[in-house]
This record gives structure tokens, C-alpha cells and sequence, in this order.
């Protein structure tokens, strides 16, 4: 068992979560009022380098000749870096964790898969002189096919995106295609509802606009090493990457983070610093490598795109009694994290409700959009959206207070979770009660006595009954048009008074998967380390 000793560093910090009306200062704060905060890119280097990539123009197409014979001789450059001088030149950031297959070049070789890959780096006396002899580097392309849809990646004969994995969708546990949850019978309970609506949530990718872009310095050290200095948000991470990528132990580079310039999660991957530490290693100079802003809006890994259709059956005491929800992530052309927010996203579903009937399957799609990232909760927030809209209109349809309608359906201790795990500190009810209390929202006293503490288990404790999947392939889904404002129906069927048998215990949790995916999300029963 890990002990957290404490006591050592008891006059550092304090645990007892009052801050609140304190004055306190944060220790980076007198560094950025003052300026004197050190970041990467204040490291001016004798003998600096700078480096520039080829992009590509089309979102998928094969390439047929890159003519570099202008570029070699344009003034000022050093190195021009093709896909065959990456030692390793295949990666993804999980598979150091064995979550995933490698499946992004550094720079590519034979096909591009997004509008704005690398193709080739130059690296040049000076960034004018590396953005001359790019305009003079010429790429025969053959267009093909592209898809840009989730959906529609997934239709019998779309194009392929990424071969890794052909039919454009994640492979988890080596066999299946998406991340699925199956608690009760939610078909058979919709079937029952007085209300049943279904809609449709769309969230766009985010750019994360971070004052600093992305970027590193690599510069030769003394035994062969390199230092690198890097506004990466995942230090450890990108000395692994690199080590992969170079194909070279770790212990050959020195990374030095410090400051980040604003991140939120888009300086995850690590972009910038293996081609960096390569130029390094060809010239035997301190090379620059930093995203313009150009760069960084429109190449720059943003927060993937997320469909989400969510079906709700809802009686009209407001009790939501079943929930069936399809998500698609839109991953672009490469793996990146997007394949570990589905992850996130399964272990989240139905929301803080309890819901005896939930039904999830959520989709790592690959599309030829640029490669998609980590930002602040993804895999959580956008379902989190869609979810509470949700709450909202059905609260409407069934015509209570959206408030009450929250604490009515919240998890309380002793519920059963949908993952089959006891709900255990909740606190839902009592966050709904003080935000009602700010926001001068009148609420009902029954609903003001309302606690999380109370009133959970028994019934709310079962473990439904769950048919088994039939392997059919899902079909697309049909939008329900009913409007969510209409008054509620005249006429209603009754709830079975009964609670539903229990069912058999559940088998034994097996062993951690070989993959690593236990370390990830707590559907699995582990803590994330």
C-alpha cells in the first residue's frame, strides 16, 4: 500500500482545503508580474539554428516525388531532413504504455492523411532563410479520397484513413472497435416511458490558443548528450517519445520544462522536439524549432470534434428511467489521446444520475481532419454539455423546475452505478441546493431537505438484469423531431411499483490487460497512476 508521508513536507503545504477569502501567492507570480519568468524560448543559443517544416496542401493524398533540388541550394541552409533520416519514424504517444498502435510519421513518407502534415524539416541559419528554400521544396501529389465526417468514416466503403487501423475506427483490447456500457434492459424501459426524447449534440475542435506556441531548443552537450528546452506539459512523456523516436536511450537527453506559456493540454504531444533534437544530431548545432501562430491555429492539435446522440425515456414524476447514448470522436488522421477520451467518456456515462437503464457505446473514429488532443477534461466536458442540455429539455418536457428535476434523479450514496460500482461520496443534491441558494432560485422545501446522504441503496442498489448484445452493426440513428417544449402527455402509464429481481452476482474482475488501458479510466477498477 503507498503511504504518503506528509509530515515531510508539512510546512510546504496545507490540506485542509481553506483558501477561500486568503490572500495567497502563488510562487510562479512575482516571475510573471515582473517579467522575469524564463521560458524555452528565452534561451539564445551561440550558434542557433533554426528549423521549418514542408506541410502539406491536400488532406489525402499519396506522394508521388518531393523535389528538394532548389531548396538544397537556397542560402543559408544546413539540413534538409526527409522522413528516411527519422530512425523511428512511426509513433504514438500511448503506445509507451502499450495503449495503441504506432501509426503518425514524423514526417511522411508515402501518403499525407490531414491538410498541414510535415514532410520535410529545413534547417537553416535563420527562420527567413528556412521559410525561403520551403517555398522552393516541390510535392507531387496523387489526390485521393478524403472523409471528413464520423459518420461517414464509418460507411461501408469510405475511405481509409489511417491502414493502422483500416476499418477507421480504434482497436481497444486488440478486438474491439469502440468503448460499450450495458446496464439493464434501457430498450425495454424506453418502451415503457411516458416521454421519450432523442437529440443531437455537435461540438466543433477547439484550438487551444496558448500564448506561447508550441516549441523546443536542442543543442549537443558534452558525452554525446542533448539539453533540450521544451514548453512540453508531459516532460516525462516527450523524453520517452523522443528516446522511440530516435531510437536512442533515454538517458541521452537532458530536458529542461520550466514555465509553459499557456497549454491546457495542447502541449501534450510532442511536436516539436524530436525533429528538433534530430537537427541537432545531423548539424551538430543548437537547433530551433517553434510553430508560428499560423502553425499553431491551424495545424496545432486542437480538442476533437464530438457527436453525441443521446435517447432518453423519462416518466412524468420526472424519474429518467432510461438512457441510450452514441458518441463519436473524431480523432483526425492519427491516434494521439483521442482514443483514451472515449475511454474517459464510457466511465462517465449516464452523468451523476441514477439511471436504472443505460446503454453507451462510444466511437474512436479516425477522419482526415487534423489529429486531435487533450484539453481541459476531454472525454468528460463535452458529454457533460450534452447531458445537462439534455436534463434541461426534459426537465421542460415533463414540466418541473430544471433544479428539482437535477436533485430528484442525482446519485445518492449507496446507489448502483452504472459501471456496477457503488456511488460513494455524492454530492450533487447539496451543489444544486447552494447554487439555488447564490442564484436566489426558489425551489420546493422537499427538495431543500433533499441530501445525498439519505435515501440511496435498497431499490437504487440492484443490479438489473442486462441482455446480451446481438453483433449486428449499429445503424445510424433517426432524430426524433418531437419539440421538447410541448405540455406533457394527457395520459401516462404507471411505473411498475415492483424493483426488477437481482441479478446473479457479477464474474470476478479479470486481470489487467496486457495493453495498459487499466492504468487509464476507472471502468476498468484501477486508480490512474
Amino acid at each position: 500500500m503507498l503511504e504518503l508521508r506528509k509530515d515531510i513536507f508539512a510546512d510546504e503545504r496545507d490540506d485542509n482545503l481553506k483558501e477561500i477569502g486568503k490572500g495567497t501567492q502563488r510562487q510562479d507570480m512575482l516571475g510573471h508580474v515582473t517579467g522575469t519568468s524564463s521560458y524555452f524560448n528565452d534561451h539564445k543559443l551561440q550558434g542557433m539554428l533554426h528549423l521549418k517544416v514542408v506541410r502539406s496542401t491536400q488532406a489525402h493524398a499519396r506522394i508521388r516525388r518531393i523535389d528538394i533540388t532548389e531548396a538544397e541550394r537556397s542560402s543559408g541552409v544546413r539540413r534538409i531532413i526527409r522522413g528516411a533520416d527519422v530512425p523511428r519514424n512511426l509513433n504514438t504517444l500511448l503506445s509507451l504504455i502499450n495503449f495503441g498502435k504506432d501509426d503518425e510519421p514524423s514526417l511522411a513518407v508515402d501518403k499525407v492523411r490531414y491538410k498541414g502534415e510535415p514532410i520535410v524539416a529545413i534547417v537553416a541559419d535563420s527562420e527567413r532563410e528556412a521559410f525561403e528554400a520551403i517555398a522552393k521544396v516541390k510535392v507531387d501529389y496523387e489526390p485521393l479520397p478524403a472523409v471528413f465526417d464520423v459518420e461517414d468514416a464509418l460507411k461501408p466503403g469510405a475511405p481509409v484513413v489511417n491502414e493502422t487501423y483500416p476499418k477507421n475506427t480504434f482497436t481497444y483490447h486488440e478486438t474491439y472497435d469502440h468503448q460499450k456500457l450495458r446496464f439493464g434492459d434501457a430498450d425495454a424501459a424506453l418502451a415503457t416511458a411516458d416521454h421519450v426524447l432523442e437529440q443531437r449534440y455537435q461540438m466543433s475542435p477547439i484550438e487551444h490558443a496558448p500564448t506561447e506556441t508550441n516549441g523546443a531548443i536542442a543543442a549537443p552537450d558534452t558525452n554525446g548528450r542533448y539539453v533540450v528546452y521544451t514548453s512540453t506539459q508531459a516532460l516525462f512523456f516527450s523524453v520517452d517519445t523522443c528516446a522511440k523516436i530516435l531510437d536512442v536511450p533515454s538517458n541521452t537527453f537532458h530536458f529542461i520544462g520550466g514555465t509553459v506559456g499557456g497549454g491546457f493540454g495542447g502541449k501534450v504531444d510532442t511536436l516539436t522536439e524530436p525533429l528538433a533534437i534530430l537537427g541537432a544530431m545531423l548539424t551538430g548545432r543548437p537547433v530551433r524549432y517553434v510553430f508560428g501562430r499560423e502553425e499553431e491555429m491551424q495545424y496545432g492539435p486542437p480538442r476533437g470534434a464530438e457527436r453525441i446522440y443521446i435517447k432518453d425515456g423519462v416518466m412524468r414524476d420526472g424519474r429518467v428511467i432510461a438512457r441510450k447514448i452514441r458518441a463519436y470522436f473524431d480523432s483526425g488522421a492519427y491516434t494521439r489521446l483521442s482514443s483514451y477520451a472515449a475511454v474517459k467518456c464510457a466511465a462517465h456515462l449516464p452523468g451523476p444520475y441514477t439511471i436504472p437503464n443505460v446503454y453507451g457505446d462510444v466511437y474512436c473514429v479516425f477522419t482526415n481532419r487534423t489529429p486531435a488532443t487533450a484539453m481541459r477534461g476531454f472525454g468528460v466536458t463535452a458529454m457533460d454539455f450534452a447531458i445537462e442540455c439534455q436534463m434541461d429539455k426534459l426537465a421542460n418536457l415533463v414540466g418541473m423546475d430544471p433544479m428539482e428535476f437535477r436533485i430528484l434523479n442525482a446519485y445518492r450514496d449507496g446507489d448502483m452505478k452504472a459501471h456496477r460500482r457503488e456511488a460513494k461520496n455524492t454530492a450533487l443534491i447539496e451543489c444544486v441546493q447552494v447554487a439555488a441558494e447564490k442564484a436566489k432560485w426558489p425551489i420546493r422545501d422537499e427538495f431543500k431537505r433533499a441530501s445525498s446522504r439519505k435515501d440511496g441503496g435498497g431499490s437504487r442498489a440492484i443490479i438489473p438484469p442486462t441482455p446480451a448484445d446481438s453483433r449486428a452493426r449499429p445503424t445510424a440513428p433517426v432524430q426524433q423531431r418531437t419539440t421538447y417544449d410541448r405540455a406533457p402527455a394527457a395520459t401516462s402509464r404507471e411505473p411498475p411499483r415492483e424493483p426488477p429481481p437481482p441479478a446473479p452476482p457479477p464474474p470476478p474482475r479479470p486481470s489487467a490487460p496486457s495493453h495498459g488501458a487499466t492504468r487509464f479510466s476507472s471502468v476498468f477498477g484501477t486508480r490512474r497512476r
